[in-house]
Parts: structure tokens; C-alpha cells; sequence
């Protein structure tokens, strides 16, 4: 679509480097120009659209010399046309738009074909060079090393998933890959896996390799532990692996997992999966978040798949987008997703939710923790009355949560039920849901997360303060 030439400040027309597809402006060019204006000579509208991050700007898409000529001749507004590009690359736009007496330099239409394929890598080099006016194997020539780049990037994509379990028609519509395509892509798995086993076995550590290869530690660790037990891999990670019922000591481990709001141990996560599933089980995670129980999962051999609402497909192809619409009724089929609707059904369920009121403002604004109480266990209420109806007899639960009491300035002795949140309210739900406990863990938080002088306060006060965590495992 094309507006109609109008008038705009020159003050609102900014020239983006990120889509301007020339090294520089040509100064001669701009001196030449501003005598034209000066003599009364009129030049056509500049085009430009919306700078998609400066609100009331306008970013140029043909016109840099001539919009830098009205600013030296004094000129304060400028005739332009506004054009929605309707998705098209705006710098391949502005490449196509540089005609005239100063086309690009051959320098500067490779640098504008490696732009186009870095903001885009689906498009096709016959795509690129019918645009900027050059032969496929010409863009070939230009892109040869990014392409290579890019497939590497999408062979460890489709690995990562596919070690994860995922089915391969899950795989393409991921990827926005045809089936046919990730057929291909698994037959070269073991030569993509090669070198990474050949570091390996050369007694390079999984981090040295890792860094080397390029891959995340948690995708070396699914191979350095190949053929391994469960018993063998915790002792490979330098985990302890507790015994009893509660499971202390456990910070983050930052291989397992990114940074991210709530973010809990990978060492949890293994000791959930070791003591409630077995090797090549299928766990499902509702909530995603920031990787940890797909992280580890590779590490133990455990088939993962998980959703999340928040989607990052470079970084976590494996974390598929959904988000549990918290106005619907989660107890009915309507929207069933797909992972749910699949003949295979999980062995277990890790979920851990955003905890109530807990880092609310750290989570997205759609996020169950902005939900008031009410709300919030009506929500959890709705999933386990959902993830029962849609899974097997003999799939079990790990629902990790927390006390949530509001004790902040507020002396031991005044704290009232009302507004807190405690294990006996997730399990009166998860009971009504039809999902019975057999074991609860505790599985508590650091208590460094107070600082000194915070706890002298408290201790004055009389205030205690809460570092409960608790694991529940459950069954139908």
C-alpha cells in the first residue's frame, strides 16, 4: 500500500544504517544537489516508512543524498511518499531503489546480499540477486560462508529435537521445514556427531568441546554419556544424588538452563527423573521457561517435550510457543493442543509454575503470577483437572512449588491464613482433580537470598521468613 505525497518535518526523516544498503553518503553527490535546490530545481518525494522503533519517525528508504541536501540548503520540510512494505526487507528495498547515475559498488551490493540472507536466511539467492541486480551464482558467491553457517545452526536445531524425542512433523513445522528436509538432515546426524566423539574420546572435556563445536554443554553431555546409567551420569556431572526425602544443596547449576526468572536446579530436575522415570521415558513441561528440564533430559536420555509462552526459536528450538489461555475453560476439549491430541502420551509431567506473587514483575505481564489468589489456584485447578483427561493411567506428576506466605513486616505471631498460599492448598486441588500424592519432598531454597542486615531486621521483628520448596509426586 502507498500513501499520497505529503509533507513532513526533515527533523522526522532519519537515516538507518541498518537498512541503508551504500558504505557512505557521497558528499560530491549532496554538494551537487543542494546547488540544485538553491537554483529552484524540484527532486522527486523521498520515500520512506515508520522507523519501526522510534515512534513518529520516518526511516529512508530512497532519498539519503537528496534528504541530506535539504538539511544543508535549510530546507525544513520535504515532500515524501510513506510506504507500507507489507513485509518485504526494507533493505533490499532501498538496494533496488539505488539506480541512477551512482548504482552500488560491487562491494556494496555483496555486503547488501549478506545483510539480506543474515536478516533472513529462507531467502533464496535467486530472490536476493533478482533485487539488487545480480545472477544467482553470483549471491551464491557472496554467501556461500553464511549459508554454511546457517545450515550448521539448523543440522544442531534438528539434532538437539530430534534427540529430545520430537516428532519430525513437529520438527518441520518448527522449522518451517518440509518433512522431506528433515529426512535428509537426520541422515547426516552421526557425521555431525563425529568430531564432538572424536574430541571427546581425545580426553577433552565437555566444555572444551562444546566451546569449540559450537554446541550447548547439556547437547555434548547427551553424547559424552552415551551407554551410561542413571547412577553413571550423576556421578559424570559431579552430582550428589540424595537418598532421602529431602534434596538440599542444590543451587542452579548454570550448564543446565538459562538465566530466567524462578530458575531451578538441573540437579531437581535429575533427581525427579531418576527416581520416576527411566531412560528414553517421554517427559512433558508445560511450562518451559528457561530450558532446564529439556536441558537435562539430554543429559539422562530422557525424551522431552515442552511448551512455553514465550517463544525463542534460535535459542530454544525445542521450547514450542503456547500459551494456556487463562480465560478458557482448560477442562474442556475445544483447544486442545496438539502435544495432548499425539498417540504417545507422556510418562511423566514436570511442572513447575511461576510461584504466586513471587517475581511477578520479573515474568511477562500475561504470566499466572500477576493472577490474584483466587485466580491463580482456580488456574492450577483447571491444568490438573486438563493434564488428567489427557494423559495415560499410568503417566505420574512432579509439581514443584512453595509456601507463599505474605510474612514481610509482619511478626510471626499476627500472620493470618488469609492470603497465603501453602502446600496443603496444591494438594487439596490436585486431590479434588483426581491426581493422588505418593511422596512429598522437600526440596528447600537458599536462604543466602537474605542478606544480612535483612535478616537482623526479621530477627528484631520477629518475622519468619519461609524457604520451603516442596516436589510432589503424584499419580491417578
Amino acid at each position: 500500500m502507498v500513501k499520497a505525497t505529503t509533507r513532513i518535518p526533515i527533523s522526522d526523516i532519519i537515516l538507518d544504517e541498518a537498512i541503508y544498503p551504500r558504505d557512505r553518503i557521497d558528499q560530491k553527490r549532496v554538494g551537487i544537489f543542494t546547488a540544485n535546490i538553491r537554483d529552484g530545481f524540484t527532486f522527486d518525494p523521498i520515500e520512506v516508512e515508520p522507523a519501526p522503533d522510534k515512534p513518529g519517525k520516518y526511516r529512508i528508504l530512497d532519498g539519503a543524498h537528496r534528504w541530506s541536501a535539504y538539511k544543508a540548503a535549510g530546507i525544513t520540510e520535504a515532500a515524501v511518499i510513506i510506504k507500507d512494505l507489507a513485509g518485504f526487507d526494507p533493505l533490499l528495498y532501498a538496494a533496488q531503489k539505488a539506480i541512477g547515475p551512482r548504482q552500488l559498488t560491487e562491494e556494496e551490493t555483496r555486503k547488501t546480499a549478506r545483510r539480506a540472507f543474515q536478516n533472513n536466511p529462507r531467502l533464496t539467492s535467486s530472490e536476493i540477486g533478482k533485487v539488487i541486480g545480480r545472477s544467482r551464482q553470483a549471491v551464491d558467491s557472496y554467501i556461500a560462508d553464511l549459508r554454511a553457517a546457517t545450515q550448521m545452526g539448523m543440522e544442531l536445531k534438528i539434532f538437539r529435537m530430534n534427540r529430545l524425542g520430537i516428532p519430525q512433523d513437529r520438527i518441520a513445522g518448527r522449522l518451517g521445514l518440509v518433512r522431506e528436509t528433515i529426512r535428509n538432515h537426520l541422515a547426516k546426524m552421526p557425521t555431525l556427531a563425529f568430531q564432538p566423539n572424536t574430541d571427546l574420546s581425545r580426553g577433552f572435556t565437555v566444555s572444551q568441546v562444546a566451546e569449540k563445536h559450537g554446541w550447548t554443554e547439556p547437547m555434548i553431555w547427551s553424547l559424552a554419556l552415551e551407554g551410561k546409567d542413571d547412577l553413571q551420569r550423576f556421578k559424570e556431572l559431579d552430582w550428589g544424588l540424595r537418598t532421602w526425602d529431602t534434596w538440599d544443596g542444590n543451587d542452579c547449576d548454570r550448564r543446565f538452563g538459562d538465566e530466567w526468572p524462578g530458575r531451578i536446579p538441573g540437579q531437581m530436575i535429575a533427581h525427579i527423573l531418576y527416581y520416576f522415570s527411566q531412560q528414553n521415558d517421554l517427559v512433558f513441561d508445560p511450562m518451559g521457561g528457561g530450558g532446564v528440564t529439556s536441558d537435562v533430559c539430554l543429559a539422562f536420555n530422557r525424551r522431552c517435550w515442552t511448551v512455553d509462552m514465550i517463544d525463542r526459536p534460535d535459542a530454544r528450538p525445542e521450547i514450542e510457543p503456547y500459551y494456556w489461555d487463562l480465560d478458557g475453560d482448560l477442562t474442556k476439549d475445544r483447544k486442545t493442543p496438539g502435544f495432548f491430541t499425539a498417540k504417545q502420551k507422556p510418562d511423566l509431567i514436570i511442572f513447575d509454575p511461576p510461584y504466586f506473587d513471587k517475581k511477578r514483575d520479573d515474568y511477562d505481564q500475561r504470566s499466572i503470577s500477576t493472577l490474584p489468589r483466587q485466580e491463580y489456584l482456580e488456574f492450577l485447578e483447571y491444568l490438573f483437572a486438563f493434564m488428567k483427561r489427557h494423559t495415560k493411567k499410568t503417566t505420574r506428576l512432579a509439581f514443584i512449588n512453595a509456601d507463599w506466605r505474605d510474612f514481610q513486616n509482619t511478626p510471626a505471631a499476627e500472620e493470618t491464613r488469609e492470603g497465603s498460599i501453602l502446600i496443603d492448598d496444591y494438594l487439596r486441588i490436585l486431590n479434588k482433580t483426581g491426581w493422588q500424592h505418593t511422596h512429598i519432598i522437600q526440596a528447600p531454597m537458599s536462604a543466602e537470598r537474605f542478606s544480612a542486615v535483612v535478616v537482623s531486621a526479621m530477627q528484631k521483628k520477629r518475622i519468619l521468613g519461609t524457604t520451603s520448596r516442596y516436589v510432589i509426586i503424584l499419580k491417578q
